[in-house]
């Protein structure tokens, strides 16, 4: 299986998206991080949901994480305003680099090391062509995960996995 067969579409955003639009597309789809295109339309990062939420959160709050249980809920309703005014550009790790990419022509196994390498739990396919980079799609570490064990059964079917206890 190639990339281009494991591609499926993804929510993109760009560097001047508003941080708050950002959030609101990433709970309304319960994604675990947004990819961040360039001006050219090439992927240039990752966000993911945690870097949104570390932005809600006071800065003497995560140096002292005790001081979370003196802010009531009244100010606690407010946090989200914290997003307001900024961009996407605005709430990327500081150490943000370019996200991964493969090739349409990537193996699943390809794919799963580059996963790995980066630690990220999606990789863009993008196909470049005379006009520039195309995003074909992105293949996320579920996605992957779930061909992967698709193709695991002799037959194709999905393997069969009790239900984990409820805690």
């Amino acid at each position: 299986m190639r990339a281009r067969d494991l591609a499926i579409p993804y929510q993109t955003v760009d560097v001047n998206t508003d941080a708050t639009a950002a959030a609101r597309l990433m709970a309304e789809q319960q994604l675990p991080g947004l990819l961040v295109l360039g001006t050219d339309g090439s992927p240039t990062a990752i966000l993911p949901a945690s870097q949104l939420v570390k932005a809600l959160v006071p800065t003497y709050v995560i140096e002292d994480p005790t001081l979370a249980a003196v802010v009531d809920e009244k100010h606690a309703d407010r946090l989200c305003r914290a997003l307001a005014g900024r961009s996407v550009a605005d709430c990327l790790p500081v150490q943000s680099g370019p996200p991964p990419v493969a090739v349409p022509d990537d193996t699943a196994l390809e794919v799963a090391a580059l996963m790995a390498q980066a630690r990220s739990p999606l990789v863009a396919v993008v196909e470049t062509a005379k006009d520039g980079p195309h995003l074909l799609g992105v293949i996320t570490a579920s996605h992957l995960l779930h061909e992967l064990l698709a193709g695991s059964e002799p037959d194709g079917s999905q393997p069969s996995h009790p239900t984990p206890p409820v805690v």
